[in-house]
């Protein structure tokens, strides 16, 4: 049976089917209700219902309160509708978010590689072409994983018929340990998206900063080489972290380019190369590389940050202190159904993220 869920107040109609939460139909229907986890754990998608009758399924306790619940609010990420329903959400319209709706896939793998000693890179070839923004992501499906993973597009919307993915492998991780360790050229996936809000803003001016570490190249490489394919004029830097010289991977792409750009830099930083007497390049922690870079001051510019926690939170530190505000800071943070309702996942330095 499907019923319908109005939203307020933007006074958007949708269907949805029954056991699909209200979160996923809007998703379908090119309806970006905020979220985060898309698991009832970090609230992000809290609602209030204002007519009909909801179950609010798997919630959690933390992140929706008895309180809450005896109020009428809902995680829309958990929450199945029994009956036509009212609702009213925080709806932020952004005028560079397209909103594409998200869909679902059949992917054949083509190609896997050891970018690192600890990422794969992954490539697949799509049923048919989906249109993303640059930054977006995907929910990958595996055999034998309970549940999808959630993982960033390194492609430029441009090659629509294709995903490329940078998986880093994480010890005793059920999804990664399968893609390090079975997955093989051929095999099929399925595959939804796109996702997420973690795109680069067009229409507000400034130069462009790009802090990555680790696989969270992933985005900032889809982003960078959509806005060079486009012409963009803005100044573009891009700094790049990682361990050592073999994790710092596709480097030679970003080299090419800056040379191929003139409004492109790329800046590499090893936090652990002091004994590497070929390196040559920024010796320490990625956010110390923009510090120097930049003399400390970094007002005038936009930052998109994509890592792990600890370095963006160091990144935001150092971006604030240097005089960029929040409303000039991106970024996007996967939380996973074992980090609970912990709000470490967002920095505290941010009202929100």
């Amino acid at each position: 049976m499907t019923h319908s869920v109005t939203i307020e107040p933007i006074g958007e109609q949708i269907d949805v089917e029954e056991d699909q939460t209200i979160l996923q139909a809007a998703l379908r229907q090119g309806v970006w209700l905020p979220f985060a986890c898309g698991h009832g754990t970090c609230g992000t998608c809290k609602v209030q219902v204002v007519d009909g009758d909801v179950d609010v399924g798997d919630a959690s306790p933390f992140a929706l309160m008895d309180v809450e619940r005896d109020e009428g609010k809902v995680l829309a990420c958990c929450a199945t509708v029994e009956s036509d329903v009212t609702i009213e959400a925080d709806i932020d319209v952004d005028p560079d978010f397209e909103g594409y709706p998200v869909e679902d896939y059949t992917a054949t793998v083509t190609e896997i590689t050891d970018l690192s000693p600890t990422i794969k890179g992954l490539r697949l070839k799509l049923d048919r072409p989906m249109t993303f923004q640059a930054g977006q992501y995907i929910n990958l499906e595996l055999p034998d994983v309970d549940g999808p993973r959630a993982f960033s597009l390194a492609n430029p919307p441009s090659k629509a018929d294709e995903v490329e993915l940078h998986i880093r492998l994480v010890p005793g991780g059920a999804a990664t340990g399968y893609i390090h360790e079975q997955l093989k050229p051929g095999d099929e996936l399925n595959l939804s998206g796109p996702y997420g809000q973690f795109f680069v803003r067009s229409s507000q001016p400034g130069d462009l900063i790009f802090i990555a570490g680790g696989s969270g190249l992933s985005s900032p490489q889809s982003m960078i080489l959509d806005l060079l394919e486009n012409g963009d004029e803005r100044q573009i830097t891009l700094f790049q972290g990682a361990r050592n010289v073999p994790e710092l991977y596709n480097r030679e792409l970003f080299e090419t380019l800056a040379r191929d750009h003139d409004n492109f830099t790329y800046i590499p930083a090893l936090n652990d190369a002091d004994n590497d007497p070929d390196w040559k390049g920024f010796k320490g922690f990625v956010h110390e590389a923009a510090k120097e870079h930049y003399e400390s001051r970094f007002s005038g510019n936009k930052a998109y940050l994509c890592g792990p926690p600890p370095m963006i939170d160091a990144a935001i530190t150092a971006l604030m202190q240097g005089r960029l505000f929040e409303r000039d800071i991106f970024m996007e943070k996967f939380l996973t159904a074992a980090d609970g309702a912990e709000d470490t996942q967002r920095s505290a330095l941010f009202k929100k993220i």
